[in-house]
């Protein structure tokens, strides 16, 4: 039985890639399309009873055949050109007693009218992000991964507002169990309504007490079709322009999206670079509070004279300063988002550099912590991931107390303390540190 279970798909797949000819009878054709497109929930097959023709079948993808072009009508001889045609969004026509289906050109994909991701911009890669229909995402996706071997299994979701969700993924791809944990965690949760994604994140997460995220969130077709080629599942929720990519890994968080299309060189040196950001975002206050108050001997005479002088007039201590300026910056961060259009980025420069200046001048804090701040914000902007950077936003707080009060040992104590806490967190069954704590499912982290 075990042997059968590896042996029976591959030799499918082998079978899949013959021509297989187009049947006069009609109802051969629409088993084999059905037997093909099993799972996918996105791709209709319709039987209609036509003047002059008979039996016909149409078989077509949700949101791409709109209105028919009945003069761009071409012939197709085998199954395996119909599959080709079907998935490069157009209908495709059979009829009894004929042994050659039709080709019916439709409005296509949808393009880059769609809208454009906000929240995850890059420099090189497609524009495309995704909207508020769930059938227009999963069109998106299917627009990059033209196979039957990528699934959608519909759901709905919320007990009054009966939300539209899909799973989508690809066939052979993901880790055994996986799929069937997915689907049971959405039957058991019992809400009124679903209006976005996030929604269903916070229901559905097992760990609620930890502050990292176990969903990785993505506004990119691209980037949503790349993870399902790696044997990730795609949740896509009605009304929400946000998929959640699960299971997921810490490594998966430290990723951007053009990461595949840049050398591999630079690329290296870009996720360091990031992994650097992290360490800063977390730790550098604490370990400014921890050096300048307990282990002054770490620093050289210059640079310990430097701090010394900067101080000078500075009527908080040290904590009291670093936090006035950390929660400045956290506000001007809140007030520069909220604010619309271009002003919002107008607002956090200019904002940072008044407060700063204003606060040096006055004497309310030394010109080194408002360095040290700005460094810890820069670094929480240059993780990819908004919601994880905010989980080591969250976390600098502890660590400004624990070097404050413990020094350089709380330091330690405190990394410990989320090494160890990483190292027991999972996203459905699958270790949040891997491959780093367990060799399994390397594709889903690859």
């Amino acid at each position: 039985m075990e042997i059968c279970r590896f042996i029976v798909p591959v030799i499918l797949k082998i079978c899949r890639r013959e021509a297989y000819m187009i049947s006069k009878n009609i109802d051969v054709n629409k088993r084999y399309l059905e037997g093909l497109c099993q799972d996918c929930a996105d791709v209709n097959i319709r039987e209609y009873d036509l003047k002059g023709f008979g039996r016909c079948v149409v078989v077509y993808l949700e949101t791409t055949v709109d209105t028919f072009k009945i003069g761009d009508v071409k012939e197709i001889e085998t199954m395996e050109d119909a599959v080709r045609i079907l998935m490069a969004g157009n209908a495709v026509l059979f009829c009894q007693g004929n042994d050659k289906a039709y080709k019916i050109s439709s409005q296509g994909y949808p393009n880059m009218g769609v809208q454009e991701s906000q929240m995850e911009k890059v420099l090189r890669g497609s524009q495309e992000g995704f909207a508020d229909s769930v059938k227009t995402n999963v069109a998106l996706v299917r627009k990059r991964i033209r196979t039957p071997d990528l699934k959608v299994a519909e759901h709905q979701m919320g007990q009054e507002s009966n939300t539209a969700v899909s799973l989508v993924y690809m066939e052979g791809r993901i880790p055994p169990g996986l799929l069937e944990n997915i689907t049971n965690r959405i039957k058991e949760l019992h809400v009124d309504g679903v209006m976005d994604s996030g929604m269903v994140e916070h229901l559905a997460v097992e760990e609620w007490y930890s502050p990292f995220p176990r969903f990785q969130t993505t506004q990119r077709p691209d980037r949503a079709a790349m993870e399902l080629l790696k044997g990730r599942i795609l949740f896509l929720s009605d009304n929400s322009p946000v998929g959640l990519l699960l299971p997921t890994t810490f490594h998966n968080f430290m990723e951007a999206s053009e990461d595949a299309y840049n050398p591999k060189e630079i690329v290296t040196f870009v996720k360091a670079l990031r992994y650097v950001a992290l360490v800063v975002a977390m730790l550098l206050g604490g370990l400014y509070l921890a050096v300048t108050n307990f282990h002054t001997q770490l620093l050289p005479t210059n640079l310990l004279l430097s701090f010394a002088e900067a101080r000078q007039g500075v009527p908080f201590p040290s904590l009291v300063e670093v936090l006035l300026m950390e929660l400045s910056f956290e506000l001007i961060r809140e007030a520069g988002i909220r604010m619309p259009g271009p002003l919002g980025g107008t607002i956090g420069i200019v904002g940072g550099l008044i407060i700063g200046q204003a606060a040096v001048t006055a004497n309310l804090v030394s010109p080194m912590v408002v360095v040290m701040v700005a460094l810890t914000a820069l670094g929480a902007f240059a993780i990819p991931n908004d919601e994880f950077a905010s989980t080591f936003r969250l976390l600098k707080y502890v660590f400004i107390f624990l070097g404050a009060f413990l020094g350089i040992f709380g330091i330690v104590l405190g990394v410990f303390g989320v090494l160890e806490h990483l190292s027991g967190l999972v996203s459905f069954k699958i270790p949040f540190l891997m491959p780093f704590v367990s060799k399994e499912y390397k594709n889903v982290c690859r």
